[in-house]
């Protein structure tokens, strides 16, 4: 998998779990603040892998 597509990847991932959490925060019930925070978590830690190869890719 070439940097490129791997950075995308991630992109996608992160894209997806964004909405994910806009979802949760609107829906009743809503989540725990124990599954909306590992989410938001989740969503972080894949930015600054995002951010990490991109520096690397340059």
């Amino acid at each position: 998998m070439s940097l490129n597509t791997h950075i995308t990847t991630l992109e996608q991932r992160h894209s997806a779990l964004d909405q994910e959490i806009t979802a949760a925060m609107v829906s009743k019930p809503a989540m725990s603040d124990a599954e909306l925070g590992e989410m938001k978590r989740k969503k972080l830690k894949l930015k600054e892998e995002i951010e990490r190869l991109r520096r690397e890719e340059h």
